[in-house]
């Protein structure tokens, strides 16, 4: 069950919620923000969502009763509140990490074999 693709939707889906929410907890609790975040908020938002969206897609289709999917949905949350609660790094680097885990979670996902 845990694979390198459940890996990948995880942390996509994570980060990906990370980065879609850290603006506003950032405004809200006075933490700091990147210059893009400031410059341009959209642009984080947007790639936060796209990542979290193609990691629920996966989810959604392997299944969410035995496939795994809940648990990548769950852990997902979990790393997103761990990542932005407790480490507060979601301004910088889930920039870097969320669209770089859903394209490996979309290249590794059409490379594999269908059953």
């Amino acid at each position: 069950m845990f694979d390198n693709l459940f890996l990948l939707a995880v942390a996509a889906l994570g980060w990906g919620l990370s980065l879609a929410t850290y603006s506003y907890f950032a405004h809200r609790h006075g933490w700091p923000m990147g210059a893009l975040q400031i410059d341009f908020p959209a642009v984080p938002v947007l790639f936060g969502l796209a990542s979290a969206g193609i990691a629920v897609w996966f989810a959604t289709s392997r299944g969410l009763d035995d496939g795994g999917g809940w648990v990548i949905v769950l852990f997902g949350v979990l790393l997103a509140v761990f990542w932005t609660g407790f480490l507060r790094v979601g301004s910088q680097i889930s920039l870097f990490l969320a669209p770089i885990a859903a394209v490996l979670l979309v290249s590794g996902w059409l490379s594999a074999p269908l059953t």
